[in-house]
């Protein structure tokens, strides 16, 4: 029996995709929250260096953008903004919606996801908890840091690059990103 060739494509592509679809099975399943990720209304400890990590991102992103704004170069060339407009850029970047970021689980292990943290290895497939207490943490979060080390201080080190930026808000010996504090949170 000889079947037209429009007849053979069609089962040929049925069973290629059969085939690939019997073997491929993806399933995901939200992170299942404790009690302090539900109703604490404080970024929880093993979430706090994602959640700097975010931040320092963020605040980079809108200094560096108000920067290319800037009309007024410095010696070096670069763009420097002045005292009242940085204050008000990290003001906004602290009061924004942050929306953008939720909480997802690796491996049994939950973590910050979002704009500027790294992807690291992922499943194929994860679901990702946003909206709910996430954004108004990462908000308060982000006024710590403007509290504890001053506009000027953090717009200093967004000046000398992403990364001091980061370490100033991040490292350190008792910052969230710590070695100290990461060990710590894998004992957990």
């Amino acid at each position: 029996m000889r079947l037209p060739l429009p007849l053979l494509v069609l089962f040929g592509y049925r069973a290629i995709l059969g085939c690939v679809a019997d073997r491929v099975s993806l399933s995901a399943s939200a992170p299942t929250l404790d009690d302090e990720e539900k109703y604490s209304s404080h970024m929880p400890a093993h979430l706090r260096c994602d959640a700097c990590r975010a931040v320092a991102f963020q605040m980079g992103q809108r200094l560096a953008k108000a920067e290319a704004k800037s009309r007024t170069p410095d010696d070096s060339g670069l763009q420097e903004l002045s005292e009242s407009t940085y204050t008000d850029v990290l003001d906004q970047t602290c009061s924004q919606n942050w929306q953008s970021y939720g909480v997802h689980e690796v491996n049994q292990m939950k973590r910050l996801m979002g704009p500027g943290l790294s992807k690291g290895p992922e499943p194929r497939i994860s679901v990702m908890i946003t909206g709910g207490p996430w954004p108004n943490r990462l908000s308060k979060t982000c006024f710590h840091y403007l509290g504890e080390f001053g506009e000027d201080q953090i717009y200093e080190a967004h000046r000398q690059g992403p990364a001091n930026l980061e370490a100033l808000l991040c490292g350190g010996t008792h910052g969230p990103c710590s070695q100290e504090i990461l060990a710590q949170r894998e004992e957990l």
